[in-house]
Formats: C-alpha cells, structure tokens, sequence
C-alpha cells in the first residue's frame, strides 16, 4: 500500500472532513480524494461514507485505520531509529509544555540545553496538561511535561517538581489581607479562569461541581499576561502559581487553605521510541530543572 495514501486516509479519519483535512495536509481538495479512491480501488473496499459536510468511516474502513496507524507509528518508529546512526548532534523533539511552564519555568534550561546540543531541534507545542497526556498516547509528542501524580498505564513518567496552585488577587481586594485562601470562599468571588483541561481550573470545577456551586466566571482564557491584566481590573480573582507574578505586580498571591499541589514530571508513551536526542534531554531536564526552580 502507499504510504502516502494510508497517511492521507488517518488524517481524514481524524478530522471527518474532506476541505480540512485537505488544508491540513497542504494539498487541493480533489488530490485528496483522488488518492482516497485510489486507496479504495487498491483495498477494493468502500472505506468512507461520503457526505457534504461530514464524512465517516464505514466498518471497512475502520479495520483498515487500526492498522494503517500501526503502519505508520512502525515507519515513523524505522526512520527515528536510522536517525540515531548519525549520532546525538541531530535530531528533532516534538516537545509539549502548559504555556504558563513554557514561559515562566522553562526559557533558562532550555536555553542552556540549546547550548550543549546546538544541532537539536525542538518544537514546543502549547496545550492543557490533560490535552499533552492524550497527545502523548497518539504519538504527536515524543515527550511533554504532564502531571505526574496520574499515572497511567501506557505513560512513563519522571517526577521533576511540585508547585502549589495559590490565588492571584488585586492588591486592593477585601481577601488581600488574608494569609490563605479557602477554596470554599474563592468559588464565591467573581472569577477570571484558565479553559477547561488546565489544572489551573480543573481543582477548581471538580470542587464547584462536588459542593454544587454554581461558579461566576466572568472571563476565559489561557493568555497568562492577559489574565493577570483582567485581574489587576478586578474582573475577577483567578488562580495560578506564584512565579507568574513579578515585584511590583498589583497582584496579590494567596496560598490555598488546605493545599493545593501540582506535581510535574516528563512523560513520554512507554512503546515509543525515544531518540538519542530524547533521551539526552529528559537527562538533562531531570539534573537542571529541579535546581532552576530551587534557585529563583
């Protein structure tokens, strides 16, 4: 079969329209479908119930798809291990972080990781914690930075840190005064969230929806600067963790009463291959990223 083809057909299957999927791969719209009826006529199969704004898979169709991702995962797992002949100099790291890590907790040992091994390359994609872990289970990631106190049984996870979720508060806020936050108290205020899929907000509605509160949220977003800047406005409070906020910040943080930990660590999928170059930098991740946090 052509791989190209097989390739084509996942990505179709994954999104469920012809014109997206089209523009996802950077092809026209009727090569799409060409080499889909191609793959049908080689199979000699009917693999897609064709509609005009949705497509889904027939039952044929969905036997092939488990086993062409299973064709593919092995070519692309083939090609990453003829890479590592030419040595840990090269390589390329899909690597995926939470934005508040990636700017707050990561730019230094990256940095300094980019020195040791300049040849590297490594894309950072941005998304929630529970987003990368499922990232990491369809191979999009090679590694990312997850929760670690969730182990699953198809992720290897290495404990890096824990942090304590606090509450960001105006300055002038009548809770500023306060040496802790209740949970109970801050889901009576008017908030300013992170989306659904952060762990940011994630403690927050499980808590709302066991003492069924009803949250007034009054704005939504994962723009760190931008939340912060809703909360100086008094908008509303928000949650976040302590190094998100600078001296001189009108912002006032306030540790929640019990504690609420997050604990981060590296994760990757346990049968994907890990390159050279992955490997040497979830070494390096482990030895310098503990000590960055312990020294700012």
């Amino acid at each position: 079969m052509d791989l190209k083809r097989l390739k084509y057909f996942c990505s179709l299957a994954k999104i469920g329209n012809f014109t997206h999927t089209a523009t996802h791969l950077g092809i026209a719209q009727p090569a799409l479908s060409m080499a889909i009826k191609k793959l049908e006529d080689e199979v000699g199969l009917k693999l897609v119930n064709r509609a005009e704004r949705q497509m889904t898979l027939t039952a044929d169709g969905e036997v092939l798809l488990k086993h062409a991702q299973r064709i593919l995962e092995s070519v692309n797992q083939a090609e990453l291990e003829i890479q590592e002949l030419k040595g840990i100099e090269t390589g390329t790291i899909q690597f995926g972080a939470s934005s508040m890590l990636s700017s707050y907790y990561l730019p230094n040992v990256l940095a300094k990781f980019k020195q040791k091994y300049p040849k590297v390359r490594i894309n950072l994609i941005e998304a929630g914690t529970a987003s990368l872990q499922q990232m990491l289970l369809e191979g999009a990631l090679d590694i990312a930075l997850i929760r670690s106190d969730r182990p699953h049984d198809q992720i290897r996870c290495v404990n890096l840190f824990a942090e304590d979720m606090v509450a960001l508060v105006p300055c002038n806020h009548p809770l500023s005064k306060q040496s802790s936050m209740k949970l109970a108290d801050f889901c009576q205020q008017p908030l300013v969230l992170f989306r659904e899929g952060y762990f940011l907000r994630e403690a927050v509605s499980q808590y709302s929806k066991q003492q069924h509160i009803r949250l007034d949220i009054r704005f939504e977003t994962n723009l760190i600067d931008l939340l912060k800047a809703m909360v100086v406005s008094e908008v509303g409070i928000s949650t976040g963790l302590s190094r998100i906020v600078k001296p001189g910040d009108p912002v006032v943080t306030l540790p929640f009463e019990p504690k609420i930990p997050l604990y981060i660590g590296l994760g990757w999928k346990k049968n994907h291959y890990l390159s050279k170059a992955s490997r040497a930098f979830v070494d390096f991740m482990q030895e310098h990223l503990p000590n960055e946090i312990s020294q700012s």
